[in-house]
């Protein structure tokens, strides 16, 4: 069982913020892996990207305990929300093996609010096109 928390339950952070929380942890066995990864993931039309950020190893030694964790937040890509696309970052924990895995999206952009990007019009659908 794990629990993943952000300081204050705080979502928004503009760029160089930290970004602090703890995971609560208790295992009945040994895991190869326990982390706490900052990641970004587009979503919408289109292939969909995806990158780690920055990672900190949990120390699972204990099988019950809890460990916090600090990254600052990066200067770009900003979240962002599109009619085609989104950027959105989050905090993961992942342990393995097993299938416990814990995420909180969050937003990191300017003013530490998502950006939203405006509807464009397609020519023939409300504004009227003009050639050169």
């Amino acid at each position: 069982m794990i629990r993943l928390g952000l300081r204050e339950n705080r979502t928004a952070f503009a760029p160089g913020e930290a970004i602090s929380g703890a995971v609560l942890w208790e295992f009945s066995e040994r895991k190869r892996l326990f982390e706490v990864r900052l990641v970004w993931s587009t979503k919408g039309k289109g292939t969909e990207d995806a990158a780690t950020v920055a990672v900190q190893a949990m120390d699972a030694t204990k099988p019950a305990d809890t460990g916090t964790f600090s990254f600052t937040a990066p200067d770009a890509p900003h979240s962002f929300d599109g009619t085609l696309i989104a950027l959105v970052w989050a905090v993961e924990c992942v342990v393995e093996p097993g299938d416990e895995f814990q995420r909180i999206e969050i937003v990191i952009a300017p003013g530490a609010r998502e950006i939203v990007l405006p509807k464009i019009e397609q020519p023939g659908k409300g504004l009227p096109f003009k050639s050169r």
